[in-house]
Parts: C-alpha cells; sequence; structure tokens
C-alpha cells in the first residue's frame, strides 16, 4: 500500500515526507495507522549517525494508533485496538525469558538494524529505492507501519490516544528508571540530573513513590521552574557553583540516596556520582557516543559502597508496564501530558529544532486521530 512517511536520507539531512511503498504484514506483524508519534533524542542521534542505522530510514519509535490487520502468528491483538508502540525484542533469548528483555541479546539489530530480522524491508520509495524500516520494530514517523508484535501494546481505548505514544520510550525510560530499576523507598532521597523529557518523568516517578526530597539539576531555568511544579521539591542550576557541593548541602551533608543521570554527558555523571550518600546509587540512562569514558575517584569511593547502574528503557516489560503509566496518569498520579507539545506531521522538522532548543520538552507530532479523520487543529 501507498502510505506517507518523513525519509532521512543522508546525516544529518532533512525529514522529508514522501509517498513510499509499505509491503504487507508478515504472520508475526501488525499494521498500525498512526495516531500520534513523539520525538526522541535517539531519533536525532541516529540522524547525525551517532548510531548507525543505514540510511536513507523512516524513523521513529514512540507511535501511538489504532489496529487495521495483525498477522495469523500475532496474539493479544485485536483489529480496532488503541496501542502504543515500544522497544522490540526477541522474546526467546535467556535475557527475554527471565523478564530482562529491555537487555535482549538482539537488542541493538531489532531496534538500529533498519531491516527485519530476515533482512527484508517493509518500505520502498516510489523509485523501487529501499528505505530502512522497523525502527525499534516499528518507525512510526508515518501514516501507517508494519510493526514487530513484540512492540505492541494495547491500552485502553478511553485515554487520549494523540498523547500517549511517548510511554513507549521516553516517558518510560525515566519513570521506569525510578520505579523498577533505582526503586527508592518511600522517604528517601533522589537527585534527577537533566530536566528534559526523561529526567521530568522521573521526577514525577519519584513523587509517585514518595521520595521526601526531589532534586532536579539542569541549565534552563524554565524546565528548573517546570520540575519544581511537577514535585521537585529543590532545584539546582548546574551553571552556579559546585553541583555535587550544592546537592550534598540540600540533603544535610549526606548526599542523595539515588540519582539519575539523563543528559549524556560525561562530566554530569561524574557530578551525579560524587553527589550520593553512602551506599547510594546512580543511574544511567543518558546515551553518551560508542567507545565514551567516564572517570570516576576510586580511592575514597571504596569507603562510601556507592553502586553505578546502567538502565535501558526504565528496565520495563513495556506490556504491563505502560498500561501501568495509563493508569497513574487517569488517576492524575502521573501528568506526564504537560511536557508535551503537539506538532503536524509536516512541521517534522520544526519539532526536532524546539526539542533541541530547549523550546519543547516532549514533541509530539499529530498523524491523525482514532476514527480515521485528519489530525485535529491541521
Amino acid at each position: 500500500m501507498l502510505t506517507e512517511a518523513a525519509v532521512v536520507r543522508e546525516k544529518d539531512g532533512p525529514f522529508v515526507i514522501e509517498e513510499v511503498e509499505l509491503d504487507d504484514p508478515r504472520p508475526d506483524e501488525v499494521r498500525v495507522r498512526l495516531v500520534g508519534a513523539g520525538v526522541c533524542h535517539t531519533d536525532a542521534v541516529v540522524r547525525e549517525q551517532t548510531y548507525p542505522t543505514p540510511l536513507p530510514a523512516v524513523l521513529g519509535h514512540e507511535g501511538s494508533g489504532v489496529v487495521e490487520a495483525v498477522g495469523d502468528a500475532v496474539a493479544g491483538v485485536a483489529v480496532g485496538d488503541h496501542v502504543v508502540l515500544s522497544v522490540n525484542t526477541c522474546g526467546r533469548c535467556r535475557q527475554c525469558l527471565a523478564g530482562d528483555s529491555t537487555y535482549c541479546a538482539d537488542l541493538y539489530a531489532r531496534n538500529f538494524g533498519g531491516t527485519r530480522p530476515d533482512g527484508s524491508t517493509a518500505l520502498r520509495d516510489r523509485d523501487g529505492g529501499q528505505l530502512s524500516s522497523h525502527f525499534f520494530g516499528q518507525s512510526s514517523f508515518a501514516r501507517h507501519a508494519n510493526v514487530q508484535a513484540r512492540s505492541v501494546v494495547p491500552i485502553r481505548a478511553d485515554v487520549p490516544l494523540e498523547l500517549m505514544g511517548p510511554l513507549g520510550c521516553g516517558i518510560q525510560t525515566g519513570a521506569g528508571a525510578v520505579m523498577n530499576s533505582l526503586r527508592p523507598p518511600a522517604g528517601s532521597s533522589i537527585a534527577v540530573f537533566g530536566a528534559g523529557a526523561v529526567g521530568l518523568s522521573a521526577v514525577l516517578a519519584a513523587r509517585a513513590v514518595g521520595c521526601a526530597r526531589i532534586v532536579a539539576v539542569d541549565v534552563v531555568p524554565e524546565r528548573l521552574a517546570l520540575a519544581t511544579e511537577l514535585g521537585a521539591t529543590d532545584v539546582v542550576d548546574a551553571r552556579d557553583g559546585d553541583v555535587a557541593a550544592r546537592v550534598t548541602e540540600l540533603t544535610g551533608g549526606q548526599g542523595v540516596d539515588a540519582a539519575l543521570e539523563t543528559t549524556g554527558v560525561s562530566a554530569v555523571l561524574r557530578t551525579a556520582a560524587d553527589s550520593l550518600a553512602i551506599r547510594g546509587t546512580v543511574g544511567v540512562v543518558g546515551a553518551q557516543a560508542p567507545g565514551e569514558e567516564t572517570a570516576f575517584e576510586t580511592g575514597l569511593s571504596m569507603t562510601r559502597g556507592w553502586r553505578l547502574q546502567m538502565i535501558i528503557e526504565g528496565d520495563a516489560v513495556p506490556q504491563t508496564y505502560i498500561p501501568q503509566l495509563v493508569e497513574l496518569w487517569r488517576q492524575d498520579r502521573f501528568p506526564f501530558d504537560r511536557l508535551v507539545t503537539s506538532y503536524d506531521f509536516a512541521d517534522i522538522e520544526q519539532a526536532f529544532a524546539d526539542s533541541a532548543a530547549g523550546r519543547t520538552i516532549k514533541p509530539v507530532l499529530r498523524l491523525g486521530t482514532p476514527d480515521g479523520d485528519p489530525p485535529r487543529g491541521s
């Protein structure tokens, strides 16, 4: 079938909306008509080729939409279901079978490889040229996508589907890093380094689980102000003095029980570790470039017993965790929609520019409505 997709053809090139040919879904796939798609930093770094998904490609990995067709081998999903699209995993390796699917042995190939596991691609341009597809099992910067079944998460139909896409990656990552990975007990302290979509989702999660002191660290005053509105008890402008010392001072000289690094900046990770209390844990979700290193003090650190924890996708099982976040949102205990700004699909380049400049925290592209009408406001 013919559909529209945003294609990036070269390193640092623009997203250009083109008519493309989408093949038939395979037995283990679901065809989804997209309603919304979040814009994530991972899409930007792939366009920059920090992570080398083959180009030309259709990216997008925070899709939400309505199921139009279901492959013969797919169970638990029906035509008409409202779904969020998330990370793709094999379901067969030791990690997947143990419930640690975000550490799937085939994670990189299935999410960044640009093809199905058999090497085929779902997309071609009007000249017959091959386009990388199945980015995170989905390639959701498109009106339609053939999605790997393990990337599909059915959700209830009475929530605004166009808002739900970011739960598939960025929001899930920040919230899950707190709820599933660090697991700070009620009454404990946490510092979140970076107040973007991932960091502010972590702030929301820290409030939801009852952290008594939540410190947000960033360099953008507007984001620090929003962090306070969303539940941060304290904010630290990282441009102003010794950040680790200030975080330690806020905790009565003890340091924080947990810290989360979301920026992907090596120096920030070191500061996060230096902000920890004895036996504290620093979690890392900010993706540095492959091969980049961070130096830590290891002499006196022996007496502090702190831990370093690397985290992918918030250690979540999307099929169970995303519906939990939806329920928390319905109860007004996880108002992630405060982070979202909507853009028409045609304005995808503006959405990326605004995100890079810090003008928008979580852009979401409007691709349609659940009933198939043109997107509202377009």
